[in-house]
């Protein structure tokens, strides 16, 4: 029985048409993010004729509605009936940790440029899941914490959408930011897909602080930027941003509610890096708007991944040698100029930008590079052995140093 199934498949994966399940939320809260997740991905295919290494590549996409449920079936549906070769994507934190138990069990290789819970290349690393182009949570607000502090900034509040991603974005803020000094003064979180913001202004404006870090992301952080200009906060109290808050699928229908806000991440749409420019136009000509931090993980890892497929001549048949030449592998020739590595817990290393948003020369918003920190880990400057003795990231455990 066993070699009636594998003989098609091994002559499918060495010579016929390379299957890939994409996973994107097309509808829901976050479904701008999601449609960037497949332009992305899809460009860098269209741009290769859809094939690599002599072999055809098909993309399955399936809509995970932002909902773990969902996700989980589609995942299902991708690997069990259309035999997909590996899975890519979703964007929710939740979806993507309900995918990566189902992969645990089967070994389906699952690349991750924007799911980014902490422990999946931490405590509780799963070794077929890969974070191509992508980064943990905690990692990029880092950053943002010291040069807060170098700013003078001695009392911040925190506000965040109350789950996964929400909770590990500010612990990483809150950590860095309270070992350097200075003190987290109040931490609010509101459920996903808050119409009002009115209650959290209100509080945040008599907290007494030198400014406020936000991590919204979608329709949430359209919102939250104009009831805060709306509540005559904006120019009074200076405004942090996690990377998604501040992104192109945000910021590009905005007006000076966004101007000026300052943002961490390792893409940055106003770099004047050639490589990044050329990446930027290519994507503006061919869906007449500025990339997202989505639509630009999505391209650098089908990159990633696809460099990998090439190196293996399109025999992608043995999943662990496969598996292996991605975590051993470098993405170079990507839109941010210089090539990448995996860490030795398989999570990127990237130079990280402190970015301000500001009108380009054709009065779009975008997000500029004002101070870059090199070679950022998802460890920061902690040991990671010792630092994955300590309890990971939540609602409850943010990391303040008493």
């Amino acid at each position: 029985m066993t070699g009636t199934v594998a003989a098609p498949f091994v002559a499918r994966a060495q010579s016929g048409p390379i299957r890939i399940g994409l996973m994107a939320p097309l509808s829901g809260v976050v479904a701008a993010g999601g449609r960037e997740i497949v332009e992305g991905f899809n460009m860098f295919w269209e741009e290769r004729g859809k094939a690599i290494a002599g072999r055809p590549v098909e993309v399955i996409v399936e809509d995970d509605a932002g909902n773990p449920d969902t996700a989980l079936q589609k995942a299902r549906r991708l690997v069990e009936q259309s035999k997909v070769d590996f899975l890519f994507g979703n964007l929710l934190a939740n979806t993507g940790l309900a995918v990566a138990n189902y992969v645990k069990g089967n070994g389906v290789p699952y690349f991750i440029p924007v799911i980014a819970a902490d422990d999946l290349t931490q405590r509780d690393r799963v070794r077929n899941v890969i974070r191509v182009a992508g980064y943990t949570a905690s990692q990029m607000p880092r950053p943002l914490a010291d040069w807060a502090l170098k700013q003078g900034y001695k009392r911040v509040a925190t506000i965040a959408q109350d789950y996964t991603f929400g909770h590990e974005q500010c612990a990483g803020f809150a950590q860095v930011f309270t070992e350097g000094g200075g003190k987290i003064v109040g931490q609010l979180w509101n459920p996903l897909n808050t119409a009002d913001f009115s209650p959290y202004i209100g509080q945040l404006g008599s907290m007494n602080v030198d400014a406020i870090f936000a991590m919204e992301l979608g329709a949430d952080a359209t919102r939250f930027m104009q009831q805060y200009s709306n509540f005559g906060l904006k120019g009074q109290i200076p405004l942090l941003g996690a990377q998604n808050f501040t992104d192109q699928s945000v910021i590009r229908t905005m007006g000076e509610e966004c101007d000026g806000i300052v943002s961490s991440a390792h893409f940055a749409e106003g770099s004047d890096n050639p490589e990044t420019q050329k990446f930027v136009k290519a994507y503006s000509a061919k869906y007449g708007k500025l990339p997202s931090l989505y639509g630009f993980s999505h391209y650098s890892g089908a990159l990633w991944v696809g460099q990998v497929i090439e190196q293996l001549k399109g025999d992608i048949s043995n999943r662990d040698a496969f598996i292996d030449a991605v975590l051993k592998s470098e993405l170079t020739n990507s839109p941010l100029g210089r090539p990448v590595r995996f860490d030795d817990y398989g999570n990127p290393i990237y130079d990280v930008y402190i970015r301000k948003v500001q009108k380009n020369a054709d009065g779009k918003y975008w997000n500029v590079p004002i101070e870059t920190y090199s070679a950022v880990s998802q460890f920061w400057t902690y040991d990671p052995a010792q630092y994955l003795k300590s309890p990971p990231f939540s609602r409850d455990n943010q990391g303040i140093k008493k």
